[in-house]
């Protein structure tokens, strides 16, 4: 794994003026799924870590993303999403919950996992308080989808999703308790048949203003 010097590949290709937008459009870095008015108290809220990978192929940067299987029981079945779930009395902290679902769900090693940094909490609409832990993972690699919640394993190139044109807000009215608000929601468009759109999309985003903004720090 090309670890030190691809960091540094991965800097220069993200902390370009061309990533203002991700810094000046509103509605791309909200830090919940839905509006202030409508989340329910935090102390009800789940823990959760997500595991955002990237990796270097191709002469460009990826973002390896899942899907998740087709279950009537799951409110988020059949989206795209990052490997990632609860965290469980075993876990000592967020790191260790995103690499253990990892493994649990895609079949990754956590010692092939070069991890970069936590970013910031991010609250979805079914009350989980989820944290993305940014790592660099191999490829090739034998990835291993878990079958009763993963249906496939797929990546997107780092500059794609930095392409503002790829990417939009839309606004839709949502209603809680006889009270509501405007939520806006993230949505890229497909690629390679897949859309990645809702909290996978803007923790997306989150990894891009980090590049962008210095706050990701990476080895030179």
């Amino acid at each position: 794994m090309e670890s030190r010097n691809s960091c540094q590949l991965l800097f220069l290709a993200v902390s370009d003026s061309s990533l203002e937008w991700v810094l000046q459009a509103s509605g791309y870095l909200q830090r919940a799924d839905l509006p202030e008015e409508l989340l329910q108290s935090s102390e009800n809220a789940t823990e959760a870590s997500v595991l955002i990978p990237l990796f270097w192929h191709g002469e460009e940067w990826h973002v390896l993303y899942i899907r998740r299987v087709t279950n009537q029981r799951d409110r988020h079945s059949g989206q795209v999403a990052f490997p990632g779930g609860r965290r469980d009395p075993i876990d000592t902290d967020a790191t260790s919950v995103a690499l253990r679902e990892a493994f649990e769900e895609i079949g990754l090693h956590q010692h092939e996992v070069e991890v970069l940094q936590v970013l910031p909490e991010y609250r979805t609409s079914s009350n989980f308080i989820v944290t993305p832990v940014v790592g660099i993972v191999p490829w090739p690699y034998p990835y291993r989808p878990q079958p009763d919640e993963v249906s496939r394993i797929f990546s997107i190139p780092l500059n794609w999703l930095a392409n503002q044109s790829n990417v939009e807000v839309r606004d839709r009215d949502v209603t809680n308790d006889a009270v509501t608000a405007t939520l806006k929601v993230v949505y890229y468009d497909k690629y390679d048949g897949e859309l990645l759109w809702g909290a996978s999309a803007r923790m997306t985003i989150s990894l891009l203003k980090a590049l962008h903004s210095d706050e990701l720090l990476l080895d030179q």
